[in-house]
C-alpha cells in the first residue's frame, strides 16, 4: 500500500525518472541500501522501486509508528521500526534477517539520519553506520546500492523551510532521479564492508545527481 501510495503522490511534487545499471538485479532476499537526504526521499525511492515492481520492507525510525493510521499501516505491512539509542535497536536486525529469509527485500538507510545542512543542494552520502554490513554478513544477502537525488528540492532545511518546500513543490515540480546499481557482496571485517557499501551507494548517488546536473556530482 505504501509503495502504491508513493507512486501516486510523488509525481504531484516532482518529475521522477528512474535508471539502472545493465547488471542491476533486484532479487528476492536482497538488501537495498539508499542514501538519505530529506524527509521526502523514502517516498521517492519507494515510488521508483514500485515502477520496477519491487515492494520492499522498510527499516524506519520507530517514531513513525506513533503516528495514527500510519503506524498501523506500517505494522500491517511488516515494516521494521528502528529504536535508535535503545536496547531494542538490535531487534530490528533480527526482524530484517527474518524478512530476508522469507524472500523479502529490505530497504535500509545506513547513514542513520538526515543531513543538518540548510541548503537544498546535493552532497555525497555521509559515513555509514555498521548495521547494514552486520545484516549483510549475518545473512549473506547481496546489497543493492540505490542513489537518489532531488529530494532536498522538495523538502529540506528547518521545519518552516520544509513545510514551505512541500507546499510549493507541486508548482515548482523539481526533477527527481533514482538510480539502481548492480548488487555487491560485502566482504572483510565490519569497517571494510561498511566502506564498500558506502562506496557503492555513493557511486549510485553520483549517477542520479549527475542526471539532474547537480554540481556536486558533476565536479566529482
Amino acid at each position: 500500500m505504501l509503495s502504491r501510495l508513493a507512486d501516486v503522490l510523488v509525481p504531484t511534487v516532482g518529475r521522477l525518472t528512474v535508471t539502472a545499471d545493465a547488471d542491476a538485479v533486484l532479487a528476492p532476499g536482497s538488501i537495498i541500501a539508499a542514501n538519505h537526504t530529506s524527509l521526502a526521499d523514502p517516498a521517492i525511492v519507494l515510488a521508483a522501486l514500485h515502477r520496477l515492481d519491487v515492494h520492499p520492507v522498510v527499516m524506519a525510525a520507530a517514531g513513525l509508528w506513533r503516528i495514527p493510521l500510519l503506524g498501523r499501516a506500517l505494522t500491517r505491512e511488516g515494516h521494521i521500526p528502528v529504536h535508535r539509542h535503545d536496547p531494542r535497536a538490535a531487534r530490528a536486525l533480527d526482524h530484517a534477517a527474518a524478512a530476508l529469509r522469507e524472500g523479502r527485500l529490505i530497504l535500509i538507510y545506513a547513514e542513520g539520519g538526515i543531513p543538518t545542512r540548510k541548503d537544498a543542494s546535493e552532497a555525497a552520502p555521509a559515513p555509514f553506520r555498521t548495521g547494514l554490513s552486520r545484516l549483510a554478513q549475518r545473512t549473506g544477502a547481496p546489497v543493492i546500492p540505490v542513489g537518489q537525488a532531488g529530494a532536498r528540492r522538495v523538502t529540506s532545511g528547518n521545519p518552516a523551510k520544509q513545510l514551505a518546500g512541500l507546499a510549493t513543490a507541486p508548482l515548482r515540480r523539481p526533477g527527481l532521479h533514482v538510480h539502481v546499481g548492480a548488487p555487491v557482496r560485502l566482504s572483510g571485517d565490519s569497517a571494510t564492508s561498511t566502506r564498500q557499501a558506502h562506496g557503492a551507494v555513493t557511486a549510485a548517488w553520483r549517477t542520479a545527481a549527475a542526471q539532474l546536473g547537480e554540481a556536486a556530482a558533476l565536479a566529482a
